[in-house]
């Protein structure tokens, strides 16, 4: 990859990370079990940073400080649908069983992909996310045992998200 592929691929993430963050935050007052609530608030910072880390990486590749990118129309659609996704158990299964590991595989799609001497700050940079949303994913698991919401069937939501081979629009 180049410094100009490298940074849209860096740019796109930023904005799924904001798309996130105001997802997360969109839901949140309108799910009624508090737990829930409190788990979002903490993870709408996790994906505030992400953003932001990201954000700051797209200056050090050519790229206005907060370089955001709007991936695929194929993936957008996907967010905007996740986004208004009714009820907590189709929330939390569409977010942290499909949409949060495929942005996991993606990021490590993209560690395979660049070459780590010449991309080392983006490397560290997502090499930071990653477990954090690993733990968003248990975070979320743990809480749905405890209070007992359980997972929907999102095949359709599933496959589509898998069918996407890359996020950064061509």
């Amino acid at each position: 990859m180049n410094v100009k592929q490298r940074a849209d691929a860096v740019g796109t993430f930023r904005y799924i990370e904001v798309q996130l963050m105001e997802t997360a935050a969109y839901w949140t007052p309108i799910t009624p079990q508090m737990e829930v609530k409190v788990m979002l608030g903490r993870h709408i910072w996790d994906f505030a940073q992400h953003a932001d880390w990201l954000g700051k990486r797209t200056f050090e590749l050519r790229q206005a400080e907060h370089y955001t990118r709007r991936p695929g129309d194929d993936y957008h659609q996907l967010l905007e649908q996740m986004k208004q996704a009714e009820g907590v158990e189709e929330r939390l299964t569409l977010l942290y069983d499909i949409t949060i590991p495929g942005l996991i595989r993606r990021y490590e799609r993209y560690l395979e992909e660049t070459d780590r001497l010449l991309d080392g700050p983006t490397v560290l940079v997502i090499e930071r996310i990653v477990p954090e949303l690993r733990r968003q994913i248990s975070d979320a698991h743990a809480l749905r045992a405890e209070i007992g919401l359980k997972t929907t069937d999102a095949t359709d939501f599933r496959n589509r998200e898998a069918a996407i081979a890359s996020v950064v629009a061509a």
